[in-house]
């Protein structure tokens, strides 16, 4: 069944229950935390365009995620991932992920975007698209941005390790450390490039050489003689 994964807006508003069922439902089969959202959260990142919806031709909700902004912006969480149990292992956690990094680095493209998770499949994903394995002292300091854990089964966790340690993994993604290693990257294959060029010139040079030093080698031996 052909899925569209799209920016959410106001069209989306009739979701938003749902989203948070799923959201509820993802939390108590892992075991392990998703924060809880209320509709009318989840109605407002889709009024201001932060959200991210999969929804199949036949107009089912098939996934979710939604951006927040933290320290007056200079930090983005992807947050809320959620893909419904008949959509999984088509690649549309994948879709929905891609996507909602297209958006914050369109709506916020100097802002460090970071994830938590406890998730496998989602830490690889984010690994893929530059994503690092980071201490929670590296992502925002922002009260509310932890404030927001308290709907999540592990809460006891991360108050008892002084919000500095949890179940979950963070992940941020620094586009100036990106951009930095992606000029690197460039330079070494530029190098790699020319090297090869220089050792092909080099060798070109002594194969139109040899003929010349034969050819030399046989008139000196016919002098000879």
């Amino acid at each position: 069944m052909k899925v569209d994964v799209i920016v959410a807006d106001e069209s989306h508003l009739d979701y938003a229950e749902r989203v948070c069922e799923l959201i509820y439902i993802s939390a108590q089969e892992r075991g392990t935390g998703i924060a809880k959202r209320t509709p009318e959260y989840i109605k407002e990142k889709m009024r201001d365009g932060k959200a991210v919806i999969a929804i199949a031709e036949d107009g089912t909700l098939a996934g979710y995620s939604y951006i927040e902004t933290w320290g007056h912006t200079k930090f983005v969480a992807n947050s809320g991932l959620i893909v419904a149990h008949e959509f999984r292992k088509t690649g549309l956690a994948r879709r929905i992920k891609h996507k909602t990094f297209e958006l914050s680095r369109k709506m916020f493209p100097y802002a460090k975007i970071f994830s938590i998770t406890t998730g496998l499949a989602v830490m690889k994903i984010n690994t893929e698209m530059g994503f690092k394995p980071v201490t929670f002292s590296e992502l925002t300091d922002d009260k509310e941005f932890w404030a927001g854990c308290e709907g999540c089964r592990n809460i006891d966790i991360l108050k008892r390790n002084d919000y500095k340690l949890c179940l979950c993994t963070g992940l941020l993604y620094d586009p100036a450390k990106s951009a930095a290693e992606e000029m690197n990257h460039r330079e070494e294959k530029e190098t790699e490039k020319e090297n090869k060029g220089s050792n092909f010139i080099s060798k070109m040079g002594k194969g139109i050489a040899m003929p010349f030093k034969s050819i030399n080698r046989k008139l000196k031996e016919k002098k000879q003689e």
